[in-house]
């Protein structure tokens, strides 16, 4: 007897989240509810067009132009919020000064604030005329309603989530580290390389990832500052719009699905590399 009841007992041991398959069941459907149907909705919309015309509007001209400039400019700018997002990080973690809490409150300013509220004063601060375009524009550097501008206003609504993806881990991290690493004569390149980076680095692939994530699909602080020139300086959800004024829905929903798989890619295939560096680290 004391074989069954030993496996009872096994069995009636508590989860170690109580009511997981309650839980589990109302995630899936949660997550079905508001983003397998929604996508497959697309998906089937644009299935209705048949294969040959998904091509011919998915692929266009116009649209591959508009996908090279999503993906290209988000790319750019996720480049720079990762390189100057660690310096804020690192700055608001390791020291501080006077006025330290204006300056967190800033770097999530671009969370609170309507994105076309950025893009009217990115443009009205780039143009020609404006504050500082006045300035580039006698060296020849042209800024608004160029890709560079739309690399700006992407740049600024992705720099909270280097930052505040960074900022825990380097908080964790702590100056013991560096100190052990200088007191067994690592120099301080050496101490960023080999100690700290290896640390932060799954955290700075990933507030990558997400500033990427924001900048493809954004849409309100770009339209104002990059002229919508078709092929030149349209962006993909601009193109999307566009199809849907104009009442072509299958040919907005093909855009679409196009941009969901190469963002899914994308976002896959940094995920994979995420996951090896944090087994190549330990983590």
């Amino acid at each position: 007897m004391s074989g069954p009841t030993l496996a009872s007992r096994r069995w009636r041991q508590p989860s170690v989240l109580p009511g997981f398959g309650l839980s589990f069941g109302f995630t899936l459907a949660w997550l079905t509810l508001i983003v397998l149907i929604p996508l497959a909705t697309i998906f089937l919309k644009a299935a209705g067009l048949g294969w040959s015309e998904f091509l011919a509007v998915g692929f266009s001209r116009r649209a591959m132009a508009a996908y090279q400039l999503s993906f290209g400019t988000a790319a750019v700018a996720g480049l720079v919020n990762a390189v100057f997002g660690l310096i804020v990080a690192w700055v608001l973690v390791r020291y501080d000064f006077t006025g330290k809490q204006v300056v967190s409150a800033l770097v999530d300013l671009p969370f609170a604030l309507p994105t076309a509220v950025a893009g009217i004063a990115l443009t009205a601060l780039y143009t020609p005329t404006g504050w500082i375009g006045q300035f580039l524009e006698p060296l020849g550097i042209k800024v608004a309603f160029t890709w560079i501008g739309i690399t700006i206003a992407l740049v600024f609504i992705g720099l909270p989530f280097v930052v505040r993806s960074v900022e825990p881990v380097l908080a964790d991290l702590g100056r013991e580290v560096e100190e052990a690493a200088a007191t067994l004569g690592a120099t301080r390149w050496q101490t960023f390389t080999r100690v700290i980076f290896p640390a932060i680095g799954p955290a700075l692939l990933t507030g990558f990832a997400l500033a990427f994530a924001r900048g493809v699909g954004e849409y309100g602080s770009v339209i104002f500052i990059s002229g919508n020139m078709p092929g030149r300086t349209e962006i993909a959800p601009l193109l999307i719009v566009t199809q849907l004024e104009q009442y072509a829905y299958a040919g907005a929903t093909a855009i679409a699905v196009v941009m969901m798989l190469a963002s899914f890619a994308v976002l896959l295939l940094i995920n994979l590399v995420q996951a090896a560096s944090r087994r190549r680290t330990g983590a």
